[in-house]
């Protein structure tokens, strides 16, 4: 039995999608707990509802059944302000594509998210060049995104993710664009930096070799999850 607090709790949770007199059950029931430095490893095929339970999790959309907990706040009955507030300081997302601004450095990047939650731009920008530093970037703080590679440019987006210390990271595919070199060191990084900071990750992926070094791996199947 673990007695640290949960970072998440998805309980009973259900998805359905309508097109018409037409219903797709995507998700069904789905329990899943994830704890403090915790990563936990999501796969399953395309269309198996991965991504859906990503954006239940992160608050970009609601159950129609079940519940989400962050931090123990009972989120699912929560307005979208309520939940946009939430997401800007608890939850990181990093996804296949980095989606950077151009118009910004790497360390502009990454202070945004700070800046949008509150925090004043000294300490904003002094954060981004720590985490930054810390993914081997320190030579690239100013250069903006079209002047990096592509593992570069996301280690930018995994900074940006956990700018905020969040306690809950989600991630789809984050190596999936890279190739193979690229994602091991990328990945790796993304692991470290994650469990220093303590941060619960839930990451899809269809890396089985990515997937069996994390702490766990679980599977849609039939719009619930298992164990592997």
């Amino acid at each position: 039995m673990n007695n640290r607090e949960a970072s998440m709790i998805l309980r009973g949770v259900g998805r359905t999608y309508r097109q018409g007199e037409t219903a797709l059950q995507v998700l069904r029931g789905v329990n899943l707990t994830l704890y403090p430095g915790e990563i936990v490893a999501l796969v399953g095929p395309s269309g198996s509802g991965k991504s859906t339970l990503l954006h239940i999790a992160g608050l970009l959309d609601l159950p129609d059944e079940g519940d989400v907990f962050i931090g123990g706040k009972r989120c699912a009955k929560l307005d979208e302000a309520a939940r946009t507030m939430l997401r800007r300081t608890a939850v990181g997302f990093v996804y296949q594509f980095h989606h950077l601004l151009p118009e910004f450095s790497a360390a502009e990047n990454v202070a945004l998210p700070q800046r949008i939650a509150g925090t004043g731009p000294k300490a904003a920008m002094s954060t981004a060049a720590q985490l930054l530093t810390r993914l081997g970037l320190k030579d690239r703080i100013n250069h903006r995104p079209g002047e990096l590679s592509g593992g570069e440019q996301q280690r930018v987006a995994i900074c940006r993710a956990l700018a905020n210390n969040p306690r809950l990271l989600l991630a789809d595919e984050p190596t999936g664009n890279l190739d193979p070199e690229t994602s091991e060191k990328v990945f790796s990084e993304l692991m470290t930096l994650a469990r220093t900071q303590g941060v619960a990750g839930l990451i899809a992926t269809h890396n089985m070799d990515l997937a069996k070094r994390m702490d766990r791996a679980v599977t849609m199947d039939g719009g619930q999850l298992r164990d592997l």
